[in-house]
């Protein structure tokens, strides 16, 4: 039996809408977790992002075993209570960071050794340890397996030898992370853009047995069309059930496709990350709030948002402190834009609940893809 109530409240073809019931609260499905990467979710307090709407957030193994160590978060009473979040934490798993990241890293049947990216220093990261790190020192919600990613594109036997060793390395998370009744293990799925190879890794997934699954090793070079056809066919191979993550996804073009092929829940930097570039997310599309013609406009970003970021300040005092290089620029731009990603997952909740999803899709679609202005 799963550790965590998974209930899924409405259907509208392939999407889904539902509760994933935790020990520290309820997150509603479709869900995006903001990304807290080394215990905090950049340029935010904890008391701004749950006012986003904000049911969970992720928190980043790799940095947070590095600085200031899962050790020194464990006597500081887990992850938590360090950075003062009390609804429920997904920890990925320190693959990916160790991957992109590291100075050198080496992958071996055994483990993956690596040099911190910080001071050089060597560390080594098994299935055992980011079980022990995520579950036992951070204190994590939901952990992830540890896999192998592997860039795209790639070689279908290079997607292949990744995916199966991701799967013996599910084998070993499971055995680590054992039976627990307040913390969940979600197993990744891997295999590129093969179809054949989605499936295996789905049917090995499946035998070990997990809380839930994630899409693994997309959003890593594909494009969008090549992601939405690998999403044509993958979530379906793994369990109705239970919860299904895409991994490292996006924007809200990508959520929306996303969700509407099947899938749970989110996590993605671009939300912060743009905030501090002075790119704001709107229902209209992306406008750079750098460009010229904002300097005398007054308008808020969405005069009907119930952000105060969105509603209370206008675009020319935004543009003003993103040309004058004001932290304060970076806090409300980031603050915006996860309120933002929230306010679409509320609105894809309901549009499954009614029962309207594929005209919500076309409409929203249609008015991102024709109104974005990234302009410098």
């Amino acid at each position: 039996m799963a550790a965590f109530p998974f209930r899924i409240e409405a259907t509208d073809g392939r999407a889904r809408t539902g509760v994933l019931q935790t020990p520290r609260g309820d997150i509603r499905t479709p869900a995006f977790m903001p990304v807290g990467t080394a215990g905090t979710v950049k340029a935010l307090t904890v008391e701004q992002v749950a006012a986003t709407g904000a049911d969970i957030l992720l928190g980043n193994t790799y940095h947070l075993m590095l600085r200031p160590t899962a050790e020194r978060v464990k006597r500081l009473g887990g992850l938590h209570r360090f950075m003062r979040w009390t609804k429920p934490i997904l920890t990925d798993s320190g693959g990916f960071q160790v991957m992109s990241l590291s100075k050198i890293s080496k992958v071996t049947e055994a483990c993956v050794t690596f040099q911190s990216h910080i001071d050089g220093s060597r560390h080594v990261l098994t299935p055992e340890r980011s079980m022990e790190i995520q579950a036992d020192l951070l204190g994590a919600d939901i952990v992830m397996q540890l896999d192998e990613l592997v860039a795209l594109p790639a070689a279908e036997d290079r997607a292949a030898e990744a995916m199966r060793r991701s799967a013996r390395w599910a084998q070993r998370s499971r055995i680590a992370f054992g039976e627990r009744d307040r913390q969940a293990l979600f197993g990744i799925q891997q295999g590129g853009l093969s179809e054949a190879l989605r499936r295996e890794s789905a049917e090995r997934l499946v035998e070990i047995g997990f809380d839930g699954y994630a899409l693994g090793g997309l959003a890593v070079g594909e494009g969008h069309a090549a992601m939405c056809e690998t999403l044509d066919f993958a979530p379906a191979m793994l369990p109705a059930e239970r919860p299904r993550y895409l991994m490292g996804v996006g924007k809200p073009i990508d959520l929306v496709e996303a969700v509407w092929r099947g899938v749970d829940m989110f996590d993605c930097v671009l939300p912060t990350r743009s905030g501090r570039h002075g790119q704001a997310w709107t229902w209209e599309g992306s406008i750079n709030l750098k460009n010229a013609r904002f300097a005398e406009d007054d308008t808020p970003l969405d005069p009907d948002s119930l952000a105060s970021p969105s509603r209370d300040y206008s675009k020319a005092y935004l543009h003003h402190l993103v040309k004058s290089e004001e932290i304060l620029g970076q806090v409300l731009l980031s603050w915006h834009n996860l309120s933002f990603f929230q306010a679409l997952m509320s609105e894809l909740r309901a549009a499954i609940s009614e029962g309207r999803l594929e005209a919500f899709r076309r409409r929203f679609l249609a008015r991102q893809t024709s109104a974005s202005d990234t302009s410098a």
